[in-house]
């Protein structure tokens, strides 16, 4: 087992000038057991001083955390049952690979056979048999990173936390270490959380994804209503790349039918029609900021539902298969995202359809999603 339960749990440090700085505040979260939680945010939300504050690294100010239902308060790091794989991998430079992942069992004075059985089973887990007698000066820092996975694996603990440990490899390491967790995980069936500020790997890796901003959880969800369904609009831009396009306008009614109006500006908006039926009506008169991702976004002869605005292409970027084209249209600018490659005339225009069975709708003044 290996559930973990934070129950408004708050941590504070001071300042320069002694005023309290707020790390986590009313931490509400539960990380179910054999799930993989991924806690995503900008740097300076709370995210690693939630994992230390788990592995006892940390002494909340107020608030419980509970393992498999008993509390974590007065319990000593090492007697807490999680073991932790931090952004540096920390090897010790003198000692073999072999020796760095069973260090924790070596100290806990387990018996010699059983320390061989658990770390060929590790090394056999993540690719380095071939690596144990090696010292890390002769590794790469992927395989660094991999001992310092096994390092924990070996302890076979209630809850694995790890702390942005592919921030520092380069994109290729990344993806194969990516991997890597993603296979230990399934053949060991752990209780594990993971740290990022990389939304690609939070979604990529996760059962949920928990989005902090300043201490506090915006939404704690899977990765596809994370993705679909943000809560508010900074959850709404923070994941996704590129990110989801807003324009800032209002809900009116004319003839019956509700539309979003884009807000006027130098440049005469647009609007685009909701249905009759719409679910938003209640809102009508109602400030709002539409919500669209890129790909939600075609020319307006491709597909069948959505609504038709025009706007000037202003350049182009290449992303692999498809490519980025960035408009302006009315008062905001933006980004649309499709295979297509026949379209490079910059400062034209172009009829645009907007998918709007996927737009989500955000309080101007509160940021909250209202649909």
């Amino acid at each position: 087992m290996g559930r973990a339960v934070f129950e408004n749990v708050t941590k504070e440090y001071a300042g320069p000038h002694r005023q309290k700085i707020g790390a986590v505040r009313g931490l509400n979260l539960t990380v179910e057991d054999r799930n993989l939680l991924v806690i995503v945010g900008p740097s300076g939300c709370g995210k690693t001083t939630t994992l230390r504050l788990l592995a006892g690294l940390e002494t909340p100010d107020r608030g419980n955390i509970l393992l498999d239902g008993k509390s974590l308060a007065g319990v000593a790091p090492k007697d807490r049952d999680v073991a932790m794989v931090f952004q540096d991998h920390a090897l010790f430079p003198h000692l073999t690979v072999y020796e760095n992942v069973a260090l924790g069992l070596t100290l806990r004075k387990f018996p010699a056979p059983e320390i061989k059985t658990r770390v060929t089973a590790a090394a056999d887990m993540l690719g380095l048999t071939k690596l144990l007698e090696r010292r890390p000066a002769e590794l790469s820092g992927g395989e660094c990173q991999r001992a310092a996975l096994g390092r924990a694996l070996v302890r076979r603990p209630k809850v694995f936390l790890l702390d942005e440990p592919l921030s520092n490899l380069d994109a290729p390491l990344r993806l194969q270490l990516r991997g890597d967790i993603a296979a230990m995980r399934r053949r060991v069936g752990a209780t594990m959380i993971f740290v990022t500020h990389d939304q690609a790997e939070a979604l990529a890796l996760a059962d949920a994804v928990a989005v902090m901003k300043d201490g506090a959880v915006q939404q704690l969800a899977p990765p596809q209503e994370i993705y679909q369904r943000p809560a508010n609009r900074f959850v709404a831009g923070f994941i996704g790349s590129p990110p989801m396009n807003f324009f800032d306008g209002t809900l009116v009614v004319k003839d019956g039918e509700l539309m979003f109006s884009e807000r006027s500006g130098p440049k005469p908006g647009f609007s685009i029609p909701l249905g009759r039926n719409s679910r938003l009506h209640e809102h009508a008169g109602r400030a709002v900021t539409l919500g669209l991702r890129p790909e939600h976004i075609a020319l307006s002869n491709q597909g069948k539902n959505g609504s038709v605005v025009p706007a000037a292409l202003e350049r182009v970027e290449m992303a692999g298969a498809d490519r980025l084209y960035y408009f302006s249209s009315g008062n905001h600018p933006f980004i649309a995202r499709w295979a297509e490659d026949g379209i490079a005339r910059t400062e034209e225009q172009f009829p645009l359809r907007f998918e709007m069975k996927h737009a989500r709708f955000f309080d101007v003044a509160t940021g909250q999603a209202i649909d």
